[in-house]
């Protein structure tokens, strides 16, 4: 089989869940194509988008918000997106690419190349079989009018809210986000510390903000920094992803008496052996997090589909919510400190979250290029 994924750098969740799939492909023996579909048209599109959103929800994240909420209503009327007509250009770019090229499946992970294929389906362009992926635990506005051969939905329990939306049920299956098998894999904390030169006298919180270094690190960095200190036994993980602002103040704060990454390959392992992960709640990076079976404090959502994402959640027992105040998070680290209350999340994170989902989502594509249709669990 020969795959086309298309995804975008608008926030690091869309391409990570596409390079799972791509993995996950490839070690079954087909061939892949991993794109940004804007950069068809014009790199300097691909970029600007990717840089105008990631400026957007780190400089100015109620106005992100407020964009969210319109879109949410502007969704509701009976009529196309501006969405869907902003890239109808950009899906004539894609149209060439794919009369020059061979695919037999193309998966998606964001909404702009689903728009793209819904765009040429609407049309009349014979299409290879399409799947697109949702990375958030929401239908997120405009999601909805993407037209494709199977959606895949964040959980079961989401197949059948997004039926309700109005998609069609037929085609959606609750498979939820894929995330690389390095996520589950099995090991001693021991072992990872040793892997990653940790001293393994120490226990280990871990502080991420997705890609971006984004919500409130430094402050919330200031108070777990505090308390490890106290404690004695403990010492703290900072990911700052591509915020390399963040990184240089962090470093200047503490120099060595946190450690400190850029981006980083590392996640998995990094989840694996921390006893909990303060993290912002994107879609992505909590399914990570729950594959893996760490404990999690969710703090400073980007308003949006990561509220709703922080909401199910906390009210499904995978994480706790936590205020970036001292009292908020010395009490998140009291509750997770209780080896029940641990595990009985990581029990509720191993229930609901699917970590073979990658897997999952690659049988169904195979399933559709051989036979052109596929059983839904979720009828």
């Amino acid at each position: 089989m020969e795959a086309l994924i298309l995804s975008m750098g608008t926030g690091g969740g869309h391409n990570a869940a596409a390079r799972a799939i791509k993995e996950e492909l490839e070690k079954r023996g087909h061939e892949t194509e991993f794109i940004n579909p804007y950069t068809l048209e014009s790199s300097f599109l691909a970029k600007f988008v990717d840089n105008a959103y990631i400026r957007t929800v780190t400089s100015t994240p109620k106005l992100f918000g407020l964009v969210y909420k319109i879109g949410d209503a502007v969704a509701k009327l009976p009529c196309r997106s501006p969405i869907y007509f902003a890239n109808r250009k950009p899906a004539k770019a894609l149209k060439k690419h794919l009369d020059e090229n061979h695919y037999d499946a193309i998966i998606t992970t964001h909404l702009f190349a689903g728009e793209m294929l819904t765009a040429l389906r609407d049309s009349g362009v014979n299409l290879p079989k399409t799947i697109f992926i949702a990375t958030d635990y929401a239908l997120i506005p405009f999601e909805g009018e993407i037209k494709t051969d199977a959606f895949i939905a964040p959980s079961k329990n989401h197949a059948s809210e997004f039926a309700r939306k109005g998609l069609s049920q037929d085609n959606i299956y609750g498979y939820g986000i894929p995330t690389s098998a390095k996520f589950s894999e099995k090991s001693s904390k021991e072992d990872l510390k040793k892997e990653l030169e940790l001293d393994a006298a120490y226990k280990y919180i871990l502080v991420c903000g997705g890609s971006m270094g984004a919500g409130n690190l430094k402050k919330i960095v200031r108070i777990l920094e505090e308390w490890c200190h106290n404690d004695g036994h403990t010492k703290l993980i900072v990911v700052c992803g591509n915020n390399n602002k963040l990184f240089e103040k962090l470093f200047a704060i503490y120099g060595n008496e946190i450690i400190l990454y850029r981006f980083t390959d590392k996640m998995p392992e990094l989840f694996r052996l921390c006893e909990v992960c303060f993290t912002k709640p994107g879609g992505l990076s909590s399914t990570e997090a729950a594959a893996a079976g760490i404990p999690i404090a969710h703090i400073t959502p980007i308003p949006g589909c990561e509220t709703i994402n922080m909401n199910f959640f906390s009210d499904n027992g995978m994480s706790l919510k936590v205020k970036p105040n001292k009292k908020s998070i010395h009490q998140a680290l009291e509750y997770l400190g209780d080896r029940q209350h641990r595990l009985d999340m990581i029990k509720r994170q191993h229930e609901i979250v699917n970590p073979n989902a990658a897997a999952d989502i690659c049988n169904l594509a195979e399933k559709l290029v051989l036979s052109g249709s596929a059983e839904n669990e979720n009828n």
